[in-house]
């Protein structure tokens, strides 16, 4: 302890799950606007990690409500937030945003998406997989041509939906940060907007990084064209969350209010490493300087050529230093928060636990659940494109007609 502290300031009530909570809902809608480029904009050299940007986003978004759960008291009253909503809750109207986005924009988008498939995958399979991807069909093994076209265009639409809702899903995470007036450190009308560019930048990085490492395990060459393209949509949505962040910072410093000189305090002290080190440094600077200078897409002729095997491994060591900066952002804004007096006359600390629903090894399961979900839904659900050649084709067979349904 440093300083004045308020008797019930000395322990704090949010901890490592809150910090896991914004971060994995980050995830999510940057994976979301990341599949939407090429869905809605057309962006072809993504099309690689469109599938896979889907599938990404809905194996993080099962887990995104967990470590709110886990932090609650009494975890399985949740649901009394949908019997009985508040609209003057924050956290209460969030469930219908989670809902609405969960359940009407992206496991719609990836079921019109792959209704084809799964008709296909039915028809040529045998065994349990079969009578999975028949389920998954939901009984509409429609192949015609119009029922094609109308799956295409649904898509699309939804898509188009999708992406304010992705904007209002993890914005509306910093709407609940930056709507605390009492506290300095949240109270920020750019809190929003820095935690809905920052998703993107860590929704960007982390399919990049699942991309290549999936490639390297299947043995399957990187396109890199496509990893170029991704490089350098992080890179621009890096400068654009850098500049913001770096406005939020220097705005605070020109008004000058009474909160700054504890602020100040807590930076080069509690969180000089997270904020200073880890998010500035290696989660900033450098990603940028290194997808500046190598990156062949930035501009015609990159500022170092570098063989194709090198930039890939640069790109794979930037989106990895990328997710080290976000999750500290996301750290520096819930315990940094916490770590000064209300009293603004005193400092306090937190300290990381292993063991308990807090705990250090709570916090690593949890992040690793979404890649254990993402490995069973990329079972059933391939996303790869070559997998796609080797489907037959509607109307392919004696027995097969495009418009075939279950006898």
């Amino acid at each position: 302890m440093q300083g004045f502290i308020y008797p019930n300031e000395y322990e704090l009530y949010w901890g490592l799950l809150i910090v896991v909570y914004p971060y994995v809902t980050g995830l999510v809608a940057g994976a979301f606007i990341l599949a939407s480029l090429e869905r809605v904009f057309n962006v072809k050299e993504v099309q690689p990690t469109y599938r896979l940007a889907l599938l990404t986003a809905l194996a993080f978004l099962l887990v995104a409500p967990l470590p709110l759960l886990a932090h609650l008291g009494h975890p399985f009253r949740s649901y009394e937030i949908f019997l009985t909503p508040n609209r003057q809750s924050a956290m209460a109207m969030f469930g219908f945003v989670y809902a609405w986005y969960l359940m009407v924009v992206l496991l719609l988008e990836i079921w019109f998406d792959y209704r084809k498939d799964l008709v296909l995958w039915y028809r040529s399979e045998t065994g349990w997989r079969r009578w999975v991807h028949y389920a998954l069909t939901l009984g509409a093994t429609d192949l015609s041509e119009k029922s094609l076209k109308f799956d295409d265009k649904m898509g699309r639409w939804i898509t188009i939906i999708g992406i304010p809702s992705a904007f209002l899903l993890h914005g509306y995470v910093g709407f609940i940060f930056g709507s605390v007036k009492a506290n300095p450190w949240w109270s920020s009308v750019l809190m929003p907007v820095v935690f809905l560019f920052s998703a993107i930048v860590s929704g960007i990085a982390l399919v990049l990084i699942i991309y290549m490492i999936a490639s390297m395990l299947r043995w399957k060459p990187v396109d890199m064209r496509c990893a170029d393209k991704l490089a350098v949509f992080l890179f621009y949505a890096m400068v654009v969350d850098v500049s913001l962040e770096m406005l939020d910072f220097i705005h605070r410093l020109y008004e000058s209010e009474e909160s700054i000189g504890i602020l100040t305090q807590l930076i080069q002290s509690r969180l000089f490493i997270s904020l200073v080190v880890l998010q500035l440094v290696l989660g900033a600077l450098i990603p940028l300087t290194l997808l500046g200078l190598t990156s062949p897409a930035l501009s015609k002729e990159p500022i170092f050529k570098v063989p194709d095997e090198l930039r890939r491994l640069i790109y794979l060591g930037s989106a990895i230093l990328v997710q080290i900066g976000i999750f500290s952002i996301r750290w520096n804004v819930v315990m940094g928060g916490q770590l000064f007096s209300k009293s603004l006359r005193g400092l306090t600390v937190y300290r990381v636990e292993l063991f308990g629903l807090e705990g250090l090894f709570m916090t690593m399961a949890l992040l690793a659940l979404p890649f254990v979900i993402l490995w069973v839904l990329v079972k059933v659900l391939p996303p790869w494109t070559e997998d796609e050649a080797h489907l037959p084709q509607p109307g392919a067979g004696t027995d097969e007609r495009p418009s075939a349904t279950l006898p």
